[in-house]
């Protein structure tokens, strides 16, 4: 039988290795003349003996021990007095030795990649003395590696990521894989990789375990994930070798390599005419296969004749391209508008530019619809004047509204009343006319602004509204009169021609060039002998002193009537009067009293003191009155017991009708009929054993021309009024008028004589009853008879 090149390799190697096993398992024992061994009681003696390493394969399954060497002494002459022991790692646990001969053997399993290798010391006693015959000495039980351990990816499964289009060799990942066995002996720890699944896409570096891209052109938007499964042998990978695998997901990231396009050629959108500014129109996306920052674009209208209408934005969220309306829309102006729109790409990769431009183009229609639309005015904000003096009725301005339908209704005007509660003006409906209601003042409100309503006559809730600014002119309608409520006070020592006062004007009046006052004393006032006045030209006047010596006990308070004149057209005057006291002062001048009563009485009670002690009397009057009164109140006779408070009591009830179809609450045909009423009626308060035999009658009575005049007059100010409540409501007056049959509903009168109802029943209703008979009845004793 021949062999071959690799199994004669093969046969070389094994028995080269049980060459060497075989020759290491044996103690070789040599003569030595090295150092002395020394013991206490004896002679020196030669060491006999050395300790080589000894080998022994782990993962022994065999069921008898594993022979591992032999221990042998030169003194050791074969007849049993020499005894061998063993001690250190694993001695007598692992590692056994027979006594006579030597030989050590292991009773377990080894594992190298636990322990590779023990540390034992033996020694040789001597049988008889168990004394030693030689030094104790250490060696060493190494553990030879054979190959148990596969390859393990210690970091798998991997995960990775490349981009996508990338060419062939890109580098993805690196995987590896660790062996446990020996790396220093054979080749159990050398390992190779392969790639068991995943190609032909990607491919394994052998000895590296670097993944590599193995096909070009790989496209994310195909397939944007790949699962790969790589192996790793050990022995070089040749048969009989253990291998492990790992898992490697490989994702393909995304690059630019793909242009926007729009899914349609032309979109279509209607919208209604009244859409508020900034309104949505529609929302448009071209598509993009790509993803995240790849796949963001930008809208812009490029052509078309909505360019300043129209504007588009793009969702930064959903890449869409929002168009919104940029001016109102007028149906009436124009029916539709055209938009050419662009996406582009904002990102785009050089490297990919050959597949294309990166943007797209579309149309977009926009159609206008009609809306019934209130009406306009010609003006947002109309500004009128009237002069304050202008008359009831008079013609202040028009303002002009029209319905931009295309139906042109009728316009009808009308004030909103809640911007003219005084209702100082009219407007007329039909021509939109604005005149005075009410006598305007200027002084009291200087502008105006009021809201016209503009109402379709085809459709009212179609409202238009109108600023009205109305500004009222100014007249000279006020006379001047004094600034402020002057305190003046002249010195009894004053001399003449001392100032003593300066006044000055206002008015209320607003004339385009300013006030200007004129100041002077009335005739009768003109040649008084105490005081005159300067006018200075400059709105203010100085009133002074004529004379000296003003004594409180001769007057001590002065009148001084001034006449002031304005500069209108035509002006007006008023006469005020200054009030000037004369008081003591010091020798500065200043006031240090102007009561006239203290040189008057001057041992009697001040004035303070006279209106207290007043005060006091008029208080004990008022108790005095009360007294009287609780008194008289105490003396007038009971008409009933303490224990029981009969009175008339008035009874609210809050009761809720059933509605339009509710005929059972009220009598229908007394609504019908304003000329019947009912001419006697069951009363609530009677027991039911008094019986009224009559039926009730019903009597006609003629037309009441005041109410029909009054019910007329309030529909027609519903009519006009636009803040009135819509055509279909009820509205219910309370209008008793003149003659009501109901006459007074008040019981004043029910106790007089000639009251038309009897209360002498209530006598034979017994005892209970008493009180009221005494209080209604018409016997002697009744107390108001």
């Amino acid at each position: 039988m021949k062999l071959g090149k690799v199994e004669f390799c093969h046969f070389l190697q094994i028995l080269a290795l049980f060459l060497c096993l075989s020759g290491m398992n044996q103690a070789e024992v040599s003569r030595s003349r090295s150092k002395p061994y020394f013991q206490s009681g004896r002679t020196r003696t030669k060491r006999s003996w050395v300790w080589n390493q000894f080998f022994v394969l782990e993962e022994y399954m065999g069921t008898d021990p594993l022979y591992v060497g032999k221990l042998h002494s030169d003194v050791d002459k074969g007849d049993g007095s020499i005894k061998y022991i063993l001690s250190g790692e694993g001695a007598s646990s692992i590692f056994i030795i027979d006594e006579n001969t030597g030989d050590i053997h292991a009773t377990k399993r080894l594992d190298r990649e636990e322990q590779a290798y023990y540390t034992l010391r033996a020694q040789a006693l001597d049988r008889l003395t168990n004394k030693p015959v030689e030094p104790e000495s250490e060696f060493v039980i190494k553990i030879q590696d054979i190959n148990d351990n596969e390859p393990k990816f210690l970091d798998g499964p991997y995960t990775a990521g490349v981009p996508e289009m990338s060419p062939v060799g890109t580098s993805v990942v690196q995987v590896t894989a660790t062996d446990a066995d020996d790396p220093t002996y054979g080749n159990s720890a050398r390992v190779v990789y392969s790639i068991l699944q995943g190609q032909p896409y990607f491919s394994v570096e052998p000895k590296t375990g670097i993944i590599k891209t193995a096909l070009p052109n790989m496209d994310r938007e195909a397939k944007d994930q790949y699962l790969l499964v790589i192996q790793a042998k050990d022995m070089v990978g040749q048969n009989g070798g253990l291998s492990g695998t790992t898992s490697v997901t490989v994702t393909l990231t995304d690059v630019n390599d793909n242009p926007p396009r729009f899914p349609r050629r032309s979109y279509q959108y209607n919208v209604p005419e009244s859409l508020p500014v900034s309104s949505v129109v529609a929302r448009i996306k071209a598509a993009d296969a790509d993803v995240g920052s790849n796949a963001e674009m930008e809208y812009k209208i490029v052509d078309g004749d909505g360019l300043g209408v129209f504007k588009i934005s793009v969702d930064k969220d959903t890449q869409e391209g929002i168009i919104t309306i940029q001016k109102e829309l007028d149906f009436e102006a124009k029916t539709s508008y055209t938009l050419r729109i662009e996406a582009a790409n904002m990102h785009v990769d050089p490297r990919f530019l050959s597949l294309g431009p990166f943007s797209d183009m579309t149309t977009v229609k926009i159609i206008v619809e009609d809306v019934d639309e209130p009406p306009v005015f010609t003006s947002h904000l109309y500004s009128m004047v009237v002069s304050e003096a202008a008359k009831v009725g008079t013609i202040i301005g028009t303002v002009a509204a029209h319905d931009p339908d295309a139906s042109s209704s009728p316009v009808r005007y009308s004030i909103d009343r809640n911007t003219d509660l005084e209702r100082y003006f009219n407007i007329d409906a039909n021509s939109g006319v604005i005149t005075t209601a009410k006598s305007l003042d200027r002084e009291t409100n200087a502008v105006h602004n009021i809201t016209v309503l503009a109402m379709e006559s085809q459709n009212p809730a179609q409202i238009g509204r109108g600023y009205v600014a109305i500004t009222i002119l100014d007249i000279n309608d006020n006379a001047p009169e004094f600034a402020m409520d002057y305190e003046t006070t002249v010195c009894e020592n004053a001399q003449p021609g001392q100032v003593i006062q300066k006044i000055s004007a206002i008015d209320k009046d607003d004339p385009p060039n300013g006030h200007q006052f004129y100041f002077s004393l009335t005739a009768e006032a003109a040649n008084n002998h105490n005081f005159t006045l300067q006018d200075n030209k400059d709105n203010t006047a100085t009133v002074l002193t004529r004379r000296n010596g003003f004594r409180r006990q001769e007057q001590s308070v002065f009148y001084l009537p001034i006449f002031i004149v304005d500069s209108g057209s035509p002006s007006l005057s008023s006469t005020n009067t200054l009030t000037i006291r004369v008081c003591d002062c010091d020798a500065d001048g200043i006031a240090q009293t102007c009561n006239a009563e203290a040189y008057i009485l001057p041992a009697g009670l001040s004035t303070g003191a006279l209106i207290a002690i007043l005060a006091c009397v008029l208080t004990l009057l008022v108790l005095v009155l009360l007294i009287v009164t609780m008194r008289r109140r105490k003396k007038e006779p009971l008409i009933f017991d303490e224990e029981r408070d009969i009175r008339e009591n008035i009874v609210r009830y809050d009761d809720e009708g059933g509605g339009e179809e509710d005929t059972e609450a009220f009598d229908m045909a007394a609504l019908r009929n304003l000329n019947i009423i009912r001419d006697t009626k069951t009363r609530r308060d009677v027991t039911p054993e008094i019986q009224f035999l009559s039926r009730p009658t019903f009597k006609s009575i003629p037309d009441n021309v005041i109410f029909r005049e009054f019910i007329w007059e309030r529909l027609k100010e519903a009519d006009v009024d636009p803040c009135a409540p819509p055509y279909d409501s009820l509205q219910t007056y309370a209008f008793e008028g003149n003659g009501s049959v109901a006459e007074s509903l008040s019981s004043l009168d029910s106790i007089s004589s000639n009251s038309d109802q009897n209360y002498d029943y209530l006598s034979d209703w017994g005892p209970r009853f008493k009180r009221l008979a005494d209080m209604y009845g018409t016997g002697p004793d009744c107390l108001y008879s």
